[in-house]
């Protein structure tokens, strides 16, 4: 079983980089449940979202990924890897963009937090943690929406200790399913941002 959350900001892409994901593993013949609390997404609140992949082929009973058990947290988002980082196990990935956008119940108080005590705080962590620096990147893109798109290129990339896909899913069946679930107008421009991010970054 692969777990996998994905948490930003509503308007960020956080759910269709869930339904990318879960478009891949689906494709792999896995069964797949996911679920979202998207409900004060597009006034720009909190958003997460739970992926659960039957990667050893059994059926995924619950869509919602339990406490502490989730092999990878991708935040769109340092304030919102922090709320959410419970549902990460310990020695779970974590993958975070660097740059602060608050919800809007934070962005009530006036005050902008900053991003980097909480990026050093989920440095200290047991697990690996990568923070991706994701403005030079989608400035090479192009496209200022195209955070899903990075921030599932390096997800994908992980390997484990033995060189394999961390989340058993390859960089071409990423392509795959964005182009199955992206508007067909956009798909050419993802695409190309998946090989941008991936040579930029070494991935």
């Amino acid at each position: 079983m692969k777990n996998v959350v994905l948490t930003g900001i509503g308007g960020q892409g956080t759910v269709l980089a869930a339904k990318i994901l879960a478009q891949a593993a689906q494709a792999r013949g896995w069964h797949v449940r996911t679920a979202e609390t998207i409900g004060m997404a597009q006034r720009g609140g909190s958003v997460t979202s739970h992926v659960r992949m039957g990667d050893g082929g059994e059926t995924v009973a619950s869509p919602l990924v339990p406490t502490g058990s989730a092999d990878m947290l991708i935040a769109f988002e340092p304030g919102e890897a922090a709320r959410v980082l419970p549902l990460l196990s310990p020695e779970g990935v974590l993958i975070t963009a660097s740059s602060v956008k608050q919800p809007v119940s934070a962005s009530l108080s006036k005050i902008v937090y900053a991003a980097q005590p909480i990026i050093e705080a989920l440095q200290k962590r047991e697990g690996r943690t990568i923070v991706v620096d994701e403005q030079p990147l989608l400035k090479l893109v192009g496209n200022a929406k195209a955070l899903n798109i990075v921030l599932l290129t390096v997800a994908v990339c992980q390997t484990n200790a033995q060189g394999e896909p961390l989340l058993g899913i390859t960089v071409d069946e990423l392509k795959e399913a964005i182009a199955a679930c992206v508007k067909p107008k956009f798909v050419d421009m993802n695409l190309a941002a998946v090989d941008a991010v991936r040579k930029q970054l070494n991935l």
